[in-house]
């Protein structure tokens, strides 16, 4: 139960990987569709491998793969040939593989012959299953010995991890099918241009009983659940119409890969919340799911709303330094684990993250303005203010009013913001920071959490505590710019470390201090200066660490590599200050890069110059769909809008930046305070329709004095 550490470093799944998930089951999976032990490849279930080796065989060969398809998030469809037939130059055999992951998985194997003369061939499908832990198998630490295979009944293979029909478990199944050791055969008879059709079912059993999932399905693909569920998310998401077909392309792919990397708490499935991403990352982690349902909320604020409720059933309730829980504070992860077999919230909660707890309040905040809080938003509220109260308890160790962190024992995180890595925080010459460390985007977060604050009190009528908040949002910032402006530099220190002194590293964190507000108005310019500079922005986005510090390394997770999610937060900062041209180089610049990783951005890529390279170069091993990646695009979209609702006011702001070449572009079906809304952006001008009563729309950008009013405006 760890996140991302210098003991957690990925292998990479192989050239043409191919990843299908549904809620929290994936599949990783080599081109032809065998899975490999050797490799981080295997069926997942609530972090186990299920099932470390799944080869097809036709006479003893492996199939030569041809093509593959991802028709859904959920599903592949591998073609290959069989192996060669002597005295043919080219098999006449073609074989395809329609796998379906839900819960379990399902695969259609066809044999196509092509041949004027009868085949007989042996199909065989070998199986290993070794119930590795998740980060066992993503740090190629999986040795164990694969579990002996049973034989339950008639073409029926079972595995139990603790043998005997013991602990979590897999059973295969195939009509027809003969067992012999680990693998299920058959004789198939291929007549003239004939061919041959078998199911293969992999359902994963607790205790000698099959778990309930939706994978036993019998019927078409057309009719199962998962696109059933997928078909339902796309028929109240907004429906992009762009004249650029490469951005319409990214959004819609953004979209698909949203709907997929949902997860449903199984004691409330009403709620949905995002998992961090395939295929490490399946489960629900506080910053990332925080993030992006904020960077979402144009397209479902029901994600935000999930996730506030789920989290808020999770806040931590008392001290306990094994999992780093303190009361009011936020979850880093929930993890299920090869041994625990539990559902989402059920265990297995560690806490050790230090900007979750803040950006709950920011994405209630959010969600308000929008219009999608509930009516008995009393419980969210109260998980707010217990945030707020870990933000002067445990968040702020040594009461000099800014948040730091040091991990609680020596198996969590030792660093706790988005660049967690264990080297991802350091001194201009490269050496590292200690903790306790007080990151400077995480002040950006409590300012914006007790800007929040403020505005839910006043639209409550508490206007003396509103008043409180404010004041205390505008303490924080007079204390912020004082402390990490470093004015020989013209940039703000990415943290203060357990010294108070300002760690000097140039990095892309203090974008995030003006997406917040947090930043004195007289430094921004500076601020947007060096984060376009040829040291920071690659010509696809700004770097993690600028070129010219010492720890600087394009090809590291957070010492120099581009993040989509970090640029578009950096992004919407840049245009909240004004910074319109710098603003939309970093949009189009993800946009071009998204075109390179076919549509979809993935979690990362490395932090080459573009003149070096015409093309982004992939980051090994970086997660892909990953939710705040996909959720990027959305909030790139609404940066060049500038499209901000202020429901609680009664407004409205939508004063679009859009250059030529994106072109025109309508977004229909738009949630926005219970109703769908549609916005059309023409070179002639912009409206809205469909807005419900109350709501008036402003034609310029929302007030960016960076102290909000009681009214909710920016």
């Amino acid at each position: 139960m760890t996140g991302w550490n210098v003991d957690t470093l990925a292998q990479s799944a192989g050239a043409g990987a191919i990843t299908i998930v549904e809620g929290s089951a994936f599949c990783v999976s080599s081109f032809n569709g065998d899975i490999l032990p050797e490799l981080p490849h295997g069926v997942f279930f609530r972090d186990t491998r299920l099932v470390s080796r799944l080869m097809l065989l036709v006479d003893g060969s492996p199939v030569e793969p041809l093509s593959s398809l991802t028709p859904e998030p959920y599903r592949a469809v591998m073609i290959g040939r069989a192996g060669h037939v002597p005295g043919r130059a080219d098999t006449p055999i073609i074989v395809e593989r329609d796998r379906r992951v839900d819960g379990g998985l399902r695969e259609d194997i066809t044999l196509q012959s092509f041949s004027r003369e009868p085949i007989i061939c042996r199909v065989e499908v070998v199986l290993e299953a070794d119930f590795a832990d998740i980060f066992e198998v993503k740090e190629g630490r999986a040795r164990g010995t694969p579990r002996p295979a049973s034989d339950a009944q008639p073409g029926r293979l079972r595995m139990d991890s603790l043998g005997d029909g013991e602990g979590l478990g897999v059973s295969i199944s195939a009509h027809g099918g003969s067992i012999v050791g680990d693998r299920l055969v058959f004789d198939v008879i291929l007549t003239p241009h004939g061919s041959w059709t078998r199911r293969l079912h992999l359902t994963p059993t607790a205790y000698g009983a099959d778990l309930v999932t939706g994978h036993t399905f019998e019927g078409p693909f057309h009719e199962a659940e998962p696109l059933r569920r997928f078909m339902a998310w796309h028929s109240g998401i907004p429906v992009p119409s762009v004249e650029n077909d490469e951005i319409e392309r990214v959004i819609v792919q953004s979209q698909r890969d949203l709907g997929a990397l949902r997860i449903f708490n199984p004691d409330h499935p009403e709620r949905a919340v995002v998992a961090a991403g395939v295929p490490w990352f399946m489960a629900l982690f506080g910053r990332d799911s925080l993030l992006t349902a904020l960077m979402s909320l144009p397209l479902d604020p029901t994600l935000a709303l999930g996730t506030l409720q789920t989290l808020a059933d999770l806040q931590g309730v008392k001290l306990e330094p094994s999992s780093e829980e303190q009361p009011g504070r936020i979850l880093h992860e929930v993890r299920l684990g090869a041994t625990t077999n539990l559902a989402l919230g059920g265990g297995s909660v560690y806490y050790g993250t230090v900007d979750a707890t803040p950006l709950f309040v920011v994405v209630l905040g959010e969600l308000a303005r929008w219009g999608g809080l509930p009516d008995d938003a009393d419980d969210l509220i109260a998980a707010a203010d217990r945030a707020l109260e870990w933000i002067d308890r445990d968040g702020d160790r040594d009461n000099d009013g800014f948040v730091e962190y040091a991990r609680l024992n020596e198996h969590g995180l030792i660093n706790q913001g988005w660049k967690d890595s264990w080297d991802g925080i350091n001194f201009a010459d490269g050496s590292l920071a200690e903790a306790p460390i007080a990151l400077c985007e995480v002040q950006g977060y409590a300012y914006a959490a007790f800007s929040e604050r403020a505005m839910l009190a006043s639209i409550r009528g508490h206007d003396e505590s509103a008043r409180i908040w404010e004041s205390r949002a505008s303490a924080l910032k007079a204390e912020f710019n004082a402390q990490f402006w470093m004015p020989d530099r013209k940039y703000f220190a990415i943290a203060l470390d357990r010294d108070k002194r300002q760690v000097d590293a140039c990095a892309s964190n203090m974008g995030h201090c003006l997406w917040s507000g947090i930043v004195d108005d007289d430094k921004a310019a500076y601020v947007a200066e060096r984060l376009l500079s040829d040291e920071m922005f690659t010509g696809w986005g700004v770097r993690t660490l600028a070129s010219n510090m010492g720890a600087y390394n394009p090809a590291s997770y957070h010492n120099g590599s581009v993040w989509p999610h970090d640029n578009a937060i950096v992004a919407a900062g840049l245009m909240r200050y004004g910074f319109v041209e710098e603003a939309e180089r970093i949009v189009f610049g993800l946009f071009d890069a998204a075109g390179f990783f076919n549509g979809r951005l993935p979690e990362l890529f490395c932090g080459f110059d573009r003149s070096q390279y015409p093309e982004p170069v992939s980051y090994p091993a970086s997660c892909s769909p990953q939710a705040w990646a996909a959720a990027t695009p959305f909030s790139l979209l609404r940066t060049l809008l500038r499209f901000d609702p202020s429901v609680p006011t009664g407004e409205v702001w939508l004063a679009p930046m859009v250059p030529a070449r994106f072109g025109d572009l309508r977004l229909e079906n738009v949630p926005l305070a219970g109703a769908r809304v549609s916005v059309d952006v023409e070179r002639e001008g912009a409206s809205i329709t469909g807005l419900p009563p109350g709501l008036a729309v402003r034609h310029e950008p929302r007030p960016s004095a960076n102290v909000r009013t009681r009214r909710g405006a920016r």
